[in-house]
């Protein structure tokens, strides 16, 4: 990608100016959270949904466990999400453990909830350890999924994609091709895995250019509240965690608000580097809690549309 002498003064001005500034009504996010499993996590994710509901993201998604393991949970709270919100919900749907009729009738049961938007993913094996293998009679990945969905319903379609190269793929090229197939097959945009620099981010976009990929593709934002937590879901899908972050999460262990206070102002600096090159959309993974995702916004600009109040998380 080239970047013209204006693009360059327009990303100066950005970085210098204070975090919020400029990007009011200008920047667009969504949410991430996942289905309860007892009754206290259910409260949390309502008191959460209703926190940033005023906040007018574009979509909220909600996960979906392997092997279908938070099946019926997951549809109960996409279900409840488009019934009681204002919210567009999205239903995450993978193609694990389950033949293509048993995933093609959820995904009807979706459209009958009027949820029109299903975050499509191939998914995890079940089996911690084991490789991934395609169930007999199911769909053999996310691409095929995509294309299975979009002979259903005119679904809107959110799919992974991997700045840093999913575990699976041999090398990045393979990595694009899949990616490629997926917009090819009838995918909206891609929501990329977590990452924690900025260069990430801008050489990805790039690549999938050079690749011939021109569909929309969102950052996904994790803030870091617990460190060795992250280090570890990073390792399993392939995520840079840079030297000094290690640094600066260290000592922190007993001291929880100091962690939040850090991790919001991070992943705001993330983000604020983003949009100096160009990036609106943000994409959150918020654990199921609100006053960190809330803050972040709130320093990026975004506010609670006027007449809508947000409920104390």
């Amino acid at each position: 990608m080239t970047i013209s002498v204006s693009q360059l003064e327009e990303a100066r001005r950005a970085l210098d100016a204070p975090l919020f500034a400029d990007l009011a009504g200008d920047a667009a996010v969504s949410f991430e959270f996942f289905p309860p499993k007892t009754e206290k996590m259910e409260e949390t994710l309502w008191e959460s949904v209703k926190t940033l509901e005023p906040l007018g993201p574009r979509f909220v998604s909600v996960t979906y466990g392997a092997g279908g393991s938070t099946r019926e949970r997951t549809h109960a709270t996409v279900a409840r999400i488009q019934r009681e919100t204002s919210l567009s919900a999205a239903a995450h749907l993978t193609c694990v453990e389950a033949t293509k009729d048993e995933i093609d009738d959820v995904a009807r049961e979706y459209w009958a909830a009027g949820v029109r938007h299903i975050v499509a993913l191939r998914g995890d094996s079940p089996t911690s350890g084991q490789a991934y293998a395609q169930h007999p009679g199911g769909y053999e990945n996310a691409a095929a999924l995509v294309a299975g969905l979009s002979r259903l319903h005119p679904f809107e379609i959110s799919v992974a994609a991997y700045p840093e190269c999913h575990p699976d793929s041999p090398h990045a090229a393979h990595d694009l091709d899949n990616l490629k197939r997926k917009f090819d097959n009838g995918a909206t945009r891609g929501i990329t895995q977590f990452f924690f620099q900025p260069e990430t981010f801008f050489r990805f976009r790039d690549a999938m250019a050079k690749a011939g990929i021109d569909g929309e593709v969102v950052p996904g934002i994790m803030p870091v509240t617990n460190f060795a937590s992250v280090k570890r879901m990073a390792a399993m899908c392939n995520t840079d965690v840079p030297a000094w972050m290690a640094r600066l999460f260290e000592g922190l262990d007993d001291l929880p608000a100091a962690r939040q206070l850090i991790a919001a102002t991070l992943a705001a600096e993330l983000c604020r580097k983003l949009y100096a090159g160009g990036v609106k959309e943000f994409h959150f993974y918020t654990l199921n809690r609100a006053e960190l995702t809330y803050a972040i916004c709130h320093m990026l600009g975004v506010r609670a549309q006027a007449g809508v109040k947000a409920e104390a998380a």
